[in-house]
């Protein structure tokens, strides 16, 4: 079988898994954000090298205020468990997306979990936090007319494809060979527009809380069975 090595994941259908079962929209996010470990776990497993989940989008802070607290107390939490979770997976964590938009404790977790992690040779975990993909992208070019205002690039440099791919969250990360969304969602809803432009996409009703191994595995024999034709090194061109 034809592993991907790097798969992304829209963590979607949370509250609607929630409310099947009666239950407060916040109790799926809880359920949910366990089964982040067993994924990874998973993912590695089966030979994955990167895993990044879509976790909390820069739209999300338009949900209802009592969600986003409970959404960022679960987040404060995971960062703190998710030290000892990468030690003993020796697993390399990574957060991607406009940090400057969460709270300071959080931002001094996410710090202290990197470094600690930076050096670990099992899975690239990274989680998408505060995370819009067009943001993404503006930031990036901001970035560089800052470079060109302050000398670092010259000022009359053409802008080209690599140098915003080198300005970007991902830029030492490989781009999606496969982007999974569970709870039967169509859409991308602004994840990794850039990095995807090659990614092989698959859409399957699974509400993340119980989206378990078997399934991942489905849709990695899904993308096994597929001809990739863009003409990436090592790939049949037609």
């Amino acid at each position: 079988m034809n592993i991907p090595e790097h798969v992304a994941i829209i963590l979607d259908g949370n509250g609607r898994w929630a409310k099947s079962k009666g239950m407060p929209r916040t109790y799926g996010h809880t359920v949910g954000a366990k089964n982040v470990e067993t994924i990874c776990r998973s993912a590695y497993n089966m030979g994955i090298k990167y895993l990044t989940v879509y976790a909390f989008s820069t739209e999300n802070w338009s949900r209802p205020a009592d969600e986003v607290k409970v959404l960022m107390d679960l987040l404060r939490n995971y960062l703190k468990t998710c030290k000892n979770t990468a030690e003993k997976n020796h697993m390399r964590v990574r957060i991607i997306g406009d940090k400057s938009g969460l709270d300071e404790d959080i931002r001094n977790s996410i710090t202290e979990l990197e470094e600690f992690s930076r050096d670990f040779d099992g899975l690239n975990f990274q989680i998408a936090l505060n995370y819009g993909s067009r943001d993404e992208i503006c930031r990036a070019v901001n970035s560089i007319v800052k470079e060109m205002r302050g000398g670092t690039i010259p000022e009359d440099t053409v802008i080209t494809e690599k140098m915003i791919t080198d300005h970007l969250d991902t830029k030492d990360i490989p781009d999606p060979d496969l982007l999974i969304r569970t709870s039967g969602e169509l859409r991308q809803s602004n994840f990794l527009l850039w990095q995807c432009g090659y990614t092989e996409f698959y859409f399957t009703d699974v509400h993340w809380p119980e989206f378990t191994e078997d399934e991942l595995k489905k849709a990695v024999e899904s993308y096994s069975t597929r001809q990739r034709r863009f003409g990436k090194t090592g790939e049949q061109m037609e």
